[in-house]
């Protein structure tokens, strides 16, 4: 069977390869690089392993594709250990097989690593710690919950859903057993690995008065969580509407099958984590990582089946996840995808506010129109006298615009924004004497300048995201009060 679950990573890998580079870069993408170029514990609205990562992959300049290349090889390796994961719990190799296609055709997991973002490590991670939890109580390794606890101080490291997971697992087994595993000294030393990884990040937050916190408060009054049957409809169409009896067998067989018995914790986990995400407000794909591990004790549950059955339906889940495939990676041109969009009457529902109206989905209109606002910006700052060049500062309302100048930008200062990190980064010795501020309020800045005009507009591209396009680029000159005394009142955290 590993043989043919490498040769399924292998066309997922190359699925994702194709598709590397041909829009932009998402709008994470370009802040992740900003934020891992001033290494730190942590940043406002997210750990440091992805921005450390991420700037580390541009060593020769601005390269979508190879800020990618960490997303290709976890989309590949997730197949492998939904198959390992599946033999463990008792599915055959037909039902492995069964496992590793569900890994594979999934839209909403190749969708999570389309790009590098906090999201890309976390269905290999949340499937992982699952795996060695279970293989550690199965067969009594004490060591795979050491490595369970190393996974998830890493996960927490790249994006702190894996709490929400975690807290899943703990009350699965404190519901359904075995309770004895509390007593297992080596998931308590698994433990203590998971606290030491997370902790510098923990107190980074600390010493910032938990910033993150306050992101998630702003942002999720902007989510767009709907009701419970919306929440689910858009997991059913998200995961493959073809594997939806593969991940419901995986929740209801541990409950009357007593074979599966004794993994009903990951069955809670799910359900516990389900509920947590929505009880919270949480975006539909905060849940995707739960499910290859759904997956994996659905096929054992499915392993019996008959060989065609399995074939049939393996091919089904394998055709629908191709037919989806131009959906979450850029396959088509960008005029070709909106037009199949529009005649398909394919509309993805918006995650939040701030994504509502996307032409395209709301990944891939979020690669769209950066190199347009930094050729912009570079066109206004090149404009101005040498004299006034030399104190003249960017200001960007979003991180995503500031980032893309820093990132895109050629001979130009650092950009300043007030939106997250670039907040705690502050105005860099700026004084306001001259700013070129990027989507501001016209008029709210004529009252902060003693003159403020518009220099040029950025966003014509038909593809950008509709708070991106068409806005303003303002030139303002003599700021008062100034650019120091200002910044609280620039402050946001929030996307």
């Amino acid at each position: 069977m590993q043989w043919a679950a490498w040769s399924v990573a292998a066309v997922v890998a190359i699925a994702h390869l194709v598709a590397v580079g041909r829009y932009g870069f998402f709008v994470n993408e370009l802040y992740f690089i900003v934020c891992g170029r001033h290494p730190a514990f942590g940043y406002v609205d997210q750990p440091p392993l992805v921005p450390l990562i991420a700037a580390a992959t541009q060593f020769a300049g601005a390269h979508v594709w190879l800020l990618r290349l960490p997303s290709v090889l976890t989309a590949a390796l997730l197949v492998p250990l939904v198959v390992w994961f599946a033999q463990l719990l008792g599915a055959s190799t037909r039902g492995a097989w069964l496992a590793a296609i569900a890994a594979a055709s999934a839209p909403m997991l190749t969708a999570m690593t389309s790009t590098f973002t906090t999201s890309t490590f976390e269905v290999f991670d949340f499937t992982a710690v699952a795996y060695l939890v279970a293989r550690g109580l199965l067969r009594a390794e004490g060591r795979a919950f050491w490595w369970a606890g190393a996974f998830a101080g890493c996960a927490f490291e790249s994006k702190y859903g894996i709490l929400i997971w975690v807290i899943g697992l703990a009350a699965g087994l404190l519901a359904a057993g075995p309770r004895a595993a509390f007593r297992v000294r080596d998931l308590w030393i698994g433990a203590g690995i998971a606290v030491l990884i997370a902790l510098p990040n923990v107190l980074w937050q600390l010493v910032h008065g938990f910033p993150f916190l306050e992101v998630m408060r702003n942002d999720s009054a902007g989510n767009l969580t709907g009701t419970p049957l919306e929440f689910l409809t858009d997991q059913v169409v998200a995961l493959n509407i073809v594997l939806v009896p593969l991940w419901v067998t995986g929740i209801i067989a541990p409950f009357v099958s007593a074979r599966l018995a004794q993994f009903r914790f990951l069955a809670i986990a799910f359900v516990v984590s389900a509920l947590l995400i929505y009880a919270t407000h949480g975006k539909s794909y905060y849940l995707a990582g739960a499910f290859p591990t759904m997956f994996a004790l659905g096929a054992a549950a499915c392993t019996r089946l008959p060989k065609t059955v399995v074939a049939i339906w393996a091919t089904l889940a394998a055709a629908n996840g191709v037919l989806a495939l131009p959906f979450v990676l850029p396959l088509y041109s960008p005029g070709r995808l909106q037009y199949v969009i529009e005649r398909s009457g394919f509309k993805e529902r918006p995650e939040e506010v701030a994504t509502m109206g996307a032409p395209l989905t709301q990944i891939f209109s979020y690669e769209f129109g950066w190199q347009e606002l930094t050729d912009e910006v570079e066109r206004v700052y090149a404009s101005l006298p040498a004299t006034d060049r030399a104190k003249t500062a960017i200001f960007a309302t979003r991180y995503g615009e500031a980032a893309a100048i820093d990132v895109l930008g050629q001979n130009l200062p650092p950009a300043l924004s007030g939106n997250n990190q670039y907040y705690l980064w502050g105005p860099r010795g700026f004084d306001g004497s001259v700013v070129i501020a990027v989507n501001v309020d016209p008029a709210q800045w004529s009252q902060w300048c003693d003159s403020a005009r518009v220099v040029g507009s950025f966003g014509t591209s038909p593809y950008v995201m509709p708070r991106e396009r068409e806005r303003p680029i303002v030139l303002c000159r003599g700021m008062h009060p100034p650019l120091p005394q200002l910044w609280s009142r620039l402050k946001f955290y929030g996307i």
